[in-house]
């Protein structure tokens, strides 16, 4: 977020300016619609159904946390950060992810990793990420179940064939799930390389276009274009982004030249998978990330590396969230660190 900002928590930085906290999280709703948009052209209405189970969830949470509390609930729920968390958390969900495991994913964030740690403006981790590492770890299959981009499907399911597959698990009689869901460009990429494969044979699948996969570049393209209206609006600051874009870019390309065989480039790694809807809509929580300008380099570095190691070597074929978790732990120090001193000044 923007430098000048008030603050709601101890040190961390929320509202620029002026704005309260519900406008500044409604034009972050704003730039998220261009992207949405594109993941229904390509992956279909799934997603829609992810947002709306998970908003109405996340509301009916955060309600509850309130009462429990004896906390005014209409001025917390107005304030659009439990939607905003719902959204973000299924936007990064498969399409055909049951509802309930939604609500699994959607509690955790809601009443664990915030309300847990004293609501809006406490909580050290980021509530949709903790949502969404709790989900991939105890249902990895579930969370692997990616359709593949409409122009590759043999089969696309309408929107009541997929509401149907979320609330009640069947698909139309005579289609198996495994004919409907496909790997995603990072999985295929991982996999491959496993079995002795190089880049150059696996790309050339009808799964991969110019910069990453098919499909998921351009959903990219249009989270970058959201990104830069949140920059533009001064409701996010260029460093965290540039930070992790820049050193995921920087240590892929070393990489890349060291052996392209066996490594994939820059370009790859920034439009698939969640890189660029990580380091504008996830790293940029003002609660949760840094708060010095060199700070948020700092920090944004650190997820860039982070996701291109776990990438690379680690269990899992994004690394995004885990990336943003542990960078968040790191947050406080990071800032205690770089923080500008007065002469003189003695710790304490």
């Amino acid at each position: 977020m923007n430098p000048d900002a008030l603050t709601i928590g101890p040190t961390k930085p929320l509202m620029s300016g002026s704005a309260d906290v519900g406008a500044v999280m409604r034009q972050v709703l704003y730039a998220l619609v261009p992207g949405l948009i594109a993941s229904i052209v390509f992956f279909g209405p799934g997603i829609l159904i992810n947002v709306a189970v998970a908003v109405a969830v996340a509301l009916a949470c955060e309600a509850a946390i309130l009462a429990l509390r004896g906390r005014a609930i209409l001025p917390v729920l107005s304030d659009y950060s439990a939607v905003v968390t719902a959204v973000l958390l299924a936007m990064a969900l498969p399409p055909l992810t049951p509802w309930w495991l939604t609500a699994v994913g959607i509690l955790f964030a809601i009443v664990i990793a915030k309300h847990l740690y004293g609501g809006l403006g406490f909580n050290p981790f980021n509530p949709a990420m903790v949502g969404y590492v709790v989900l991939l770890i105890s249902f990895p299959r579930d969370m692997t179940q990616w359709l593949p981009p409409a122009m590759l499907s043999t089969h696309t399911l309408s929107f009541m064939e997929q509401l149907q597959f979320v609330f009640d698990g069947h698909l139309p009689a005579g289609i198996a799930l495994d004919a409907v869901t496909a790997a995603t460009p990072l999985d295929s990429v991982k996999t491959q390389l496993g079995l002795g494969k190089t880049l150059a044979t696996i790309q050339a699948a009808p799964l991969f276009g110019a910069l990453g996969g098919r499909g998921w570049e351009w959903i990219n393209g249009w989270f970058a274009l959201g990104g830069l209206w949140l920059l533009y609006r001064r409701i996010i600051g260029w460093q965290i982004p540039v930070g992790m874009l820049g050193a995921l870019m920087a240590i892929a390309g070393v990489f890349y030249l060291i052996n392209p065989d066996t490594h994939a480039g820059p370009l790859f790694h920034v439009f698939s998978g969640a890189a660029i809807f990580g380091a504008f809509f996830i790293a940029t929580d003002p609660v949760t990330a840094a708060s010095t300008p060199r700070g948020r380099l700092i920090y944004g570095a650190g997820i860039g590396l982070l996701t291109y190691l776990i990438r690379s070597y680690g269990g899992y074929p994004d690394g995004v969230a885990f990336g943003v978790l542990l960078m968040n732990m790191a947050a406080p120090m990071i800032d205690y660190t770089v923080r500008p001193r007065a002469p003189g000044a003695r710790d304490v």
